[in-house]
C-alpha cells in the first residue's frame, strides 16, 4: 500500500500541502511529510486494502507520511462501521493511543473523530467523560478531537456534551480550537437556533472572535452584525 501511495504522489501538490498544513518550523504541523495525494485518490487506494488487519493498519497510522496516516484512518473508519457494537472498543482504543503523535493535523482529526470517537461514545454517555479529559490536554490534537467528536452527538440532536466541551475550550489560545468550537456551535444552531443563542448570550464577551464568526455564519445579516458589534 505504501509503495502504491508513493507512486501516486505529486511534488507540486506536496509543496502546496506543506504550506497549507503549516509544516514549517514552529508551526502546528512542523516536520510533517507530504507526498501530494488528494483525498479522493486516498479513498480509492484504501478500498483496495480493506483486508488489512488492525495491527497492520495501526502500523500505517504511525507512518511519518501524512497521506499514509490518512489512508490508515480511512481503513479504521471502514472497519469501525462494519464491526459489531461489542467489537468497536478495540478500534476506539487504537485511536485514543495514537491521537497525540499520529492523528496530528486538523484534516486527520476532522476526518476521523466524529466517526470513531463520536461513533463509539454515541450510546455510551457515561464514558464521554474521556472527552472532557481530552479537552484539558496540552495536546492541540486531543483538544480538537474532544470537540469534533461531538459532531456525531449533534447530528442526533444531543447537544449537552458539545456545549459542555465548548465551554471548557472558550479560553483556549489556539485558533484551530476557536474554529472547532465555532463550527460545532453553528451545527447546533442548524438544528436548534434557540439553544445556540442561549450559549452565545451566556458567554458573551468570553467567546473568541474567530469562534463567534464561525458560530453565527448562518445567521441573518442584521443578527450577525448585532453579535459582532454588540
Amino acid at each position: 500500500m505504501r509503495k502504491e501511495l508513493k507512486r501516486l504522489g505529486c511534488k507540486k501538490q506536496a509543496e502546496i500541502y506543506r504550506r497549507f498544513f503549516k509544516t514549517g518550523k514552529g508551526e502546528y504541523g512542523e516536520g510533517d511529510i507530504f507526498w501530494g495525494i488528494r483525498v479522493p485518490v486516498l479513498r480509492k487506494v484504501a478500498k483496495n486494502y480493506s483486508g488489512l488487519n488492525l495491527p497492520e493498519i495501526e502500523e500505517f497510522l504511525q507512518d511519518p507520511v501524512h497521506e499514509v496516516r490518512m489512508t490508515a484512518l480511512l481503513l479504521l473508519i471502514d472497519k469501525f462501521s462494519k464491526r459489531k457494537e461489542a467489537e468497536k472498543g478495540e478500534i476506539y482504543e487504537i485511536y485514543l493511543k495514537n491521537i497525540r503523535r499520529h492523528i496530528n493535523n486538523w484534516d486527520l482529526v476532522d476526518l476521523s473523530a466524529p466517526w470513531i470517537m463520536g461513533g463509539f461514545l454515541k450510546e455510551r454517555k457515561k464514558e464521554r467523560r474521556k472527552l472532557y479529559q481530552l479537552a484539558q490536554s496540552p495536546s492541540l490534537w486531543e483538544r480538537r478531537v474532544a470537540m469534533l467528536s461531538c459532531l456525531t452527538f449533534i447530528r442526533n440532536n444531543d447537544f449537552e456534551d458539545a456545549l459542555g466541551i465548548a465551554e471548557k475550550l472558550l479560553e483556549d489560545k489556539h485558533d484551530l480550537i476557536h474554529k472547532a468550537v465555532g463550527w460545532m456551535l453553528r451545527e447546533i444552531g442548524k438544528r436548534d437556533r434557540e439553544t445556540e443563542e442561549r450559549f452565545l448570550k451566556k458567554y458573551k464577551g468570553k467567546i473568541p472572535r474567530t469562534a463567534l464568526r464561525y458560530a453565527i455564519e448562518k445567521f441573518p445579516e442584521k443578527k450577525r452584525k448585532g453579535y459582532l458589534f454588540a
